[in-house]
């Protein structure tokens, strides 16, 4: 019979109580979060146009249904950490899978362009409630030495989710169970989801930090507000309104993100909890990590955008073979990341930044263009996606460690939340520019996946622009 968890005290929870049996069925939970947490950042793109023909979306609608989700998560995940800190986190994972499944399950009935927006927005904000968890409960439940291989097995797995994201998209429009459709791609994690809940209920201990920090609530709103700002002009929601509102959006942005840092600033002199440590940008190789962070994000979800609708849309493709046709793409991103990246880091640093985004600019430019002008054959486009997925994994496997190496082990919590925050936010804006540019493009000229193949290298040209200002000796003491 399944173990139920412990019900220790938060301050004197010893992972020691644990068998390794209990914790290995714990790091299954926690891995089920993990998955559905990127597996629903990717899994729409395939299904964008059966969801655009059958609810009838205009561009707009369709860019918010992908970026409102990882614009929501951006939003929260700073403050997620902190209250799996304060409320314990078995409690806020528990809470964060059933919101996320109640929220999949809205997507799956959604009936509207504007229901479904919603609905992606809320598994977004429920998604940074339970993602933080599963990363802390991790150090909770292992000994330090134990970590490391788990940790490791956290990037394996979430590099196959991301994967498998747009071809098990394109399995289940294939299958059609049910007659579902689309829906049946949000309606999946029903099942999965209360296999969560009943999981982390009986396997997560009651836990939670020994010193909670609190957490910043107007420092979260004022930034919200800042993106939300940004964002809905970006989009293109505005254009249903009036040009003053969209004006006053923009004009709106800049005053919020100083009352922002002047409120955080504030608060960590005040020695109080705050939304991050404005001391942390004051590390010339972090703020440039985090900008390189957002620019190559930005780049990597827009392609993923336009070769899974332009693979539909412009060359007829099935969404089942616009599924398979990721996979070069995923495997060249492994080899990046788990090998080239890697090994090639530590001897040449910030040359590898250079060289993964610079080898994945000609080839986003050559899918796209084979796909759609050119009509290569698929063999060719596949070889191409393994080139552009081989630079994306070279440079995207290499921010994380580039940009904290010379931040204090202090900051490390904080420094790690907001480079995922930037992934994030950089992926929101991706969608919101390429997209935007593809689709606006596609209304008044042809072959508007080359255009966005533009804005695509321009973002890439400037991820090798920035890279080249890292530090030369990116790992010695400064």
């Amino acid at each position: 019979m399944a173990s139920i968890a412990p019900r220790e005290s938060h301050a004197s929870f010893d992972p020691r109580h644990l068998s390794p049996r209990h914790k290995m069925l714990a790091l299954l939970t926690v891995i089920i979060a993990l998955v559905l947490e990127i597996v629903d950042m990717t899994i729409v793109n395939t299904a964008l146009p059966a969801i655009k023909a059958s609810l009838g979306t205009d561009a707009h609608a369709s860019q918010w249904i992908i970026a409102g989700y990882s614009l929501a998560f951006a939003v929260l995940l700073l403050a997620g950490g902190r209250l799996g800190d304060s409320y314990g986190y078995r409690r806020m994972f528990v809470l964060g899978i059933a919101g996320f499944t109640l929220s999949s399950l809205a997507c799956g009935l959604s009936a509207t362009a504007g229901q479904l927006v919603a609905a992606r927005m809320m598994q977004g904000a429920t998604g940074a409630i339970m993602a933080p968890q599963a990363m802390a409960l991790v150090q909770v439940i292992f000994e330090p030495l134990e970590r490391v291989s788990r940790m490791a097995l956290f990037g394996l797995i979430g590099g196959l989710a991301a994967i498998s994201g747009p071809i098990l998209g394109g399995l289940l429009l294939a299958a059609n169970p049910y007659g579902l459709g689309w829906r049946s791609i949000f309606l999946i994690n029903l099942p999965i989801g209360a296999l969560a809940i009943i999981a982390g209920l009986m396997f997560l201990p009651r836990t939670r930090s020994d010193r909670p920090a609190g957490y910043d609530l107007v420092g979260m709103v004022l930034f919200g507000l800042a993106l939300a700002a940004l964002f809905w002009p970006l989009i293109g929601a505005g254009d249903s309104a009036s040009p003053v509102i969209t004006a006053g959006c923009l004009v709106c942005v800049i005053p919020l993100v100083w009352a922002g840092w002047r409120h955080v600033t504030a608060r960590v002199r005040a020695q109080r909890p705050a939304l991050f440590d404005p001391v942390l940008f004051s590390i010339p190789a972090f703020r440039t990590g985090l900008a390189i962070s957002i620019v190559f994000a930005a780049s990597s979800a827009g392609f993923l955008l336009v070769f899974a609708f332009a693979m539909q849309a412009e060359r007829g493709a099935t969404p089942l073979f616009t599924g398979i046709m990721h996979m070069p793409y995923g495997l060249g991103a492994m080899f990046g990341i788990g090998f080239v990246g890697r090994n090639l880091l530590p001897r040449l640093g910030r040359r590898v930044l250079v060289i993964g985004a610079g080898m994945m600019l000609p080839a986003v430019c050559l899918v796209l263009a084979g796909v759609t002008a050119l009509h290569w054959p698929w063999p060719v486009i596949a070889v191409f996606l393994v080139l552009c997925g081989t630079g994306m994994g070279m440079t995207s496997g290499c921010i994380g460690p580039v940009s904290v190496s010379r931040v204090d082990r202090q900051h490390a919590g904080a420094a790690s939340a907001l480079l995922k925050t930037a992934q994030q936010l950089g992926a929101a804006f991706g969608i919101a520019v390429v997209g935007g540019v593809y689709f606006w493009w596609g209304g008044v000229h042809h072959l508007p996946a080359l255009a966005a193949a533009v804005v695509i290298a321009t973002l890439l040209t400037m991820c090798v622009t920035l890279s080249l200002r890292l530090p030369q000796r990116i790992f010695d003491t400064p």
